[in-house]
């Protein structure tokens, strides 16, 4: 994400849950229209946690409707603890999970990173832990 900024790409990082959360407000704002116009401007998506709960079937549908809109324009960048043979078990609708993995995985790179989290590597060892 950073490199691809660095060289000038519109690029935008989002959580999924907060994505998901936009996505219901801007529904409820009558903003949808507008937010799915920002994807389709970006030239890379990254996608963060996927997979951490779950999609209800309005979620499942607005995330295809994100993954259609950048369909062929953008890149997306999806990042998840969950293997992908389980990522059609998050998605409750058959249909719609069929849907948005079609378009996912099927053109994709996959990489397994395997090793300690960054976030524990890069830790503050001067960071104290509060006790309760």
């Amino acid at each position: 994400g950073n490199g691809a900024c660095r060289k000038g790409f519109r690029t935008q990082y989002l959580r999924v849950p907060k994505l998901l959360e936009e996505l219901k407000i801007s529904r409820a704002d009558g903003s949808y229209m507008r937010l799915m116009g920002k994807f389709s401007r970006l030239e890379l998506l990254i996608l963060d946690d996927w997979g951490l709960s779950s999609l209800s079937e309005a979620e499942a549908k607005d995330f295809l409707e994100v993954i259609e809109e950048c369909q062929g324009k953008c890149s997306i960048i999806i990042s998840s603890q969950l293997p992908i043979e389980h990522w059609h078990q998050i998605i409750s609708n058959p249909t719609v999970a069929d849907a948005v993995l079609d378009r996912l995985i099927h053109a994709a790179y996959k990489f397994n990173l395997k090793g300690e989290s960054m976030r524990k590597t890069y830790a503050n060892p001067n960071a104290k832990s509060a006790t309760m």
